[in-house]
């Protein structure tokens, strides 16, 4: 159930560097507009507005994509479980066992 696709070779933090990048240089271009020509400005803007909606687009990607391994995820939990009740419950029963002794300890 591998479900990458090719589309998205940044990763998240070179996508958020990314849209810094593009906000630092948006604040830059409205600070230039107030002393400069609206002509550049304008194309300067475009240009950005153009790189903002491609880095949107990436992230709309990645958040399908997260959302959809989580629901495979979740159905192949459910499928396990429903599969095998009785060692899902020891397995519940010795997490809780031991999580329970690790929390005693640390008090």
């Amino acid at each position: 159930m591998n479900h990458r696709t090719e589309m998205h070779t940044e990763s998240p933090e070179q996508l958020i560097k990314n849209i810094q990048k593009l906000m630092e240089e948006v604040e830059a271009t409205i600070a230039k507009s107030s002393d400069g020509s609206a002509a550049a400005a304008g194309d300067k803007l475009a240009a950005l507005q153009d790189r903002f909606s491609d880095a949107k687009t990436k992230l709309q990607g990645y958040y399908k994509v997260a959302k959809q391994r989580i629901v495979d995820g979740a159905q192949t939990a459910d499928d396990t479980i429903r599969s095998h009740p009785y060692e899902s419950l020891a397995i519940a029963l010795g997490v809780g066992v031991l999580l329970g002794a690790l929390l005693r300890r640390r008090d």
